[in-house]
């Protein structure tokens, strides 16, 4: 039970995250990329400093000031947004690639027995729930229950409301980015620390799963997690019942989760 709750919470994060971006109208389409840059980012820093709190710290505020520089440009030169987002996404998913064969020499997988000896699978996902279950509160709360998160909520409908309480519009939609980028990195290290070692393309696209559990979820937390939960079961399922029935074509296995999840949207 712990493994599967623990399973679920990098896509749980991914999904919060591109939720705040949907408020804003602004919606993160370079999440996945941005799991991944921060995926490698923290094993890098994690190598040279072997600190998991300093990782832990320096990752999230490169992986935030990044993406202030970016939605600040965007905003200031009205740049389009949904080319901009790809152009993102393509950008930190191919800085991982560039980085790790100028450090590490290698384009391939990264192993570290530091890491493995600090983290255990059962302290892996321990600190994984306690850091999902922290920062889902603290986002909620955030986006329910503040003067900010009500901006954030109406930026993309009733900016002429902010405008007339001297608020410009443009910063909750970068604030907006930014959330998004803050839970995208969450999710990334998570990865990390669940196998000890960076993958390319970690993410196996958790960072689109995300933004398709917005839609599902209809913009509700609760229901969000819901969908990611039933998503991450589907996925588990297809990973053990080949144990079972050893003649399933391993191409339905793999695709198995992706039909729920279209499932899900096309009846909800």
């Amino acid at each position: 039970m712990l493994n599967m709750i623990s399973f679920c919470c990098p896509l749980i994060l991914c999904s919060l995250g591109a939720l705040y971006s949907e408020f804003t109208g602004t919606l993160a389409l370079f999440l996945d990329g941005m799991v991944n840059l921060s995926a490698f980012l923290f094993f890098l820093f994690f190598t040279f400093t072997k600190s998991f709190l300093l990782s832990f710290i320096i990752t999230i505020f490169t992986s935030i000031m990044l993406t202030i520089m970016i939605s600040w440009l965007i905003e200031t030169f009205k740049a389009n947004k949904f080319i901009a987002a790809i152009g993102m996404n393509l950008l930190f998913s191919a800085l991982p690639s560039t980085f790790s064969s100028v450090i590490f020499k290698t384009r391939g997988i990264l192993n570290s027995s530091d890491l493995q000896t600090l983290m255990s699978p059962l302290s892996s996902n321990i600190v994984s729930i306690i850091i999902t279950s922290f920062f889902i509160c603290c986002g909620i709360l955030f986006l329910q229950k503040t003067r900010y998160g009500l901006y954030i909520r109406i930026s993309a409908k009733d900016s002429d409301v902010l405008l007339s309480k001297g608020v410009n519009p443009s910063i909750p939609k970068i604030t907006g980015w930014s959330i998004s980028s803050l839970y995208g990195s969450l999710a990334g290290i998570l990865l990390i620390l669940r196998i000890c070692s960076y993958v390319p393309n970690i993410s196996s696209s958790r960072g689109w799963l995300g933004l398709a559990a917005v839609f599902v979820g209809k913009k509700k937390p609760l229901k969000i997690i819901l969908c990611v939960v039933i998503f991450c079961i589907a996925e588990i399922f297809a990973t053990y019942i080949q144990n079972f029935i050893p003649n399933i074509p391993t191409s339905l296995l793999i695709s198995f989760p992706y039909l729920v999840i279209l499932c899900l949207v096309l009846f909800n």
